[in-house]
């Protein structure tokens, strides 16, 4: 859908002939009670919302162009939309929007694309209804968004190829704690010339490790531009023989302290130990 950009407060002063009314269901309480959704991070999110029990729609129905949606967090507006106009605050730009054709059969859920850590919270949404100047906002839905980093285990052998996933574009730094680490060390930062071992795939949000070492096994943290994880792998190499390289029992806080090892028997047994006491 083509879009331009304008500024709320000029939205709120459209006119917007929806002719609609508050229904008597506008008073139940189960729309102020957040529905939870939950997502990886770089995923889709899709954040329910239908305006049918709250509104009573008008006969004939207005063109979609007159419908005017607004979805906000407690602390500021995401985006506010309305037919082909369309503003979104600057951590949303190109991420937040109302498909407009279901808008208009009562579909008033926010797509939200490459999902963050900090999009995390709380949203609510509202419709604004009537003409200027007796416009005012209705309230909609509120919906919880619950964002979650991805955590994985993997093995290799000596001389393979450790292929990371970096989820999104905005995923800026991998950093390694490796089996004689006692800090964590910068592997890869995005647009930094690093280790010619390293390779960024030119056409897809991935990395790849070239013939890893028993020195490479740890584990391998993905972090966004605010520092926070959006990945976490934990790789252990394995010689001939079905022999493991000791890895540390657990991911170490980043402002230091100490951890123990414990000699491998088995992988499942090692990765057992290591997630249950991963500090993440």
């Amino acid at each position: 859908m083509d879009t331009q950009r304008c500024c709320p407060s000029w939205l709120v002063g459209c006119f917007l002939a929806l002719g609609s009314v508050v229904s008597s269901s506008s008073s139940l309480p189960t729309a102020s009670i957040p529905m939870w959704v939950s997502c990886p991070v770089g995923s889709q999110a899709v954040l329910p919302c239908r305006w049918g029990p709250r509104l009573r729609p008008p006969s004939p129905p207005p063109p979609p162009a007159e419908f005017h949606v607004q979805w906000e967090t407690p602390l500021a507006t995401v985006m506010e939309q309305q037919g082909a106009l369309l503003w979104q605050a600057e951590e949303f730009r190109g991420r937040a929007e109302v498909p407009g054709e279901r808008l208009a059969a009562g579909d008033c859920s926010l797509v939200l694309s490459d999902v963050q850590i900090r999009d995390a919270g709380l949203y609510q949404s509202y419709m604004l209804v009537g003409g200027a100047p007796m416009k005012r906002r209705v309230f909609i839905r509120s919906v919880r968004l619950s964002v979650h980093d991805h955590k994985s285990t993997q093995s290799r052998g000596p001389g393979e190829d450790l292929v990371l996933d970096l989820r999104t574009l905005r995923s800026m730094t991998v950093v390694f704690y490796g089996r004689n680490s006692t800090a964590w060390s910068d592997l890869w930062r995005r647009g930094v010339a690093g280790s010619r071992r390293v390779e960024k795939d030119p056409e897809r949000e991935r990395l790849t490790l070239k013939g890893v070492t028993a020195s490479d096994s740890g584990y391998y943290k993905v972090l966004d531009e605010h520092g926070l994880a959006v990945s976490t792998v934990l790789l252990t190499v394995q010689e001939s023989g079905s022999k493991l390289f000791q890895v540390k029992e657990r991911t170490p806080a980043s402002s230091g302290g100490t951890s123990t090892w414990s000699p491998a028997l088995v992988l499942s047994s090692l990765l057992a130990c290591a997630w249950r006491r991963t500090v993440l």
